[in-house]
């Protein structure tokens, strides 16, 4: 699984954001130093006690984690508040299979929560520290937002400049000089469309049929990694067309090309291969 460390400084602390699966979480540990900065486990733990603690970590499980321990989770609720009742974070993941929170070992672990909590935490340490962090995380957001903005409008322009180049090899190699305009128009969708269909699973109209209150086109709306891969395969097929390799073993070719790229780019092994009805 991806990870993506980033962090934040709020009022002269550190605060480390993971990004897991486009979720973010926020480290309790570095929150909790604003109050005990020598043993910020155990202001996680004292929090961990509360029964209000208790009852809001269920209920965002209830509502984000399909196979969140319901009968652990009431055990906790009804020893929550008394006096011998002690809970540490692993003993809450491991006892109710909890997805919001997570521990991390290491130099740079400690206990990390889904942003909705650790705002509940920070809250419970100090409103006005909630506030600070709301505000820096909202910052470091908005920037990542204009960076991916950037990036891909970048990546879009390299799709259609290496699009030329593609079209180009079309015209050369595919279409013959007496065919008329009309016809020509077919060509070039074609190889459009196989690009499409290697990379996206389907042609631009059914693209549009599934999508008809988008504007625009199917590569309009595709990720940056999907417009890399794009790109890289405009180049290649090119080259392919150049050497007079036929339409249905580009295609397989292609798409090959498209899995192997798009696994290598978001790190994910299990991405299945996109069906093709060839």
């Amino acid at each position: 699984m991806s990870k993506i460390q980033t962090s934040i400084t709020v009022q002269g602390t550190e605060i480390t954001i993971y990004s897991i699966a486009q979720k973010d979480y926020i480290s309790l540990t570095d929150i909790a130093r604003y109050r005990n900065n020598d043993a910020p486990a155990d202001v996680v733990k004292n929090w961990l006690r509360s029964r209000s603690t208790i009852e809001f970590l269920g209920l965002w499980e209830k509502l984000n984690n399909p196979d969140f321990k319901l009968v652990e989770f009431d055990q906790f609720r009804t020893d929550a508040g008394s006096n011998y009742f002690v809970l540490s974070p692993k003993k809450w993941i491991d006892s109710t299979n909890a997805i919001g929170i997570t521990s991390k070992s290491g130099k740079y672990g400690g206990t990390f929560a889904h942003q909705d909590i650790a705002f509940e935490f920070a809250s419970w340490i100090s409103a006005e520290l909630k506030l600070y962090i709301l505000k820096e995380f909202q910052r470091l957001k908005h920037d990542e937002i204009q960076k991916r903005k950037l990036e891909w409008s970048v990546s879009r322009t390299i799709a259609k400049v290496n699009y030329v180049i593609h079209t180009d090899a079309v015209k050369a190699h595919l279409i013959p000089e007496d065919i008329s305009k009309h016809r020509k128009k077919f060509i070039y969708a074609d190889e459009a469309d196989l690009l499409n269909i290697a990379l996206f699973g389907k042609t631009a109209q059914e693209w549009r049929s599934e999508n008809p209150q988008l504007k625009g086109n199917i590569r309009d709306h595709a990720t940056l990694e999907q417009l890399v891969v794009l790109s890289n395969l405009e180049s290649y097929n090119s080259e392919l067309i150049k050497q007079h390799v036929p339409a249905d073993k580009r295609m397989l070719q292609l798409n090959k090309i498209a899995i192997d790229q798009m696994g290598v780019l978001i790190e994910n092994k299990s991405i299945k291969k996109i069906g093709l009805d060839i």
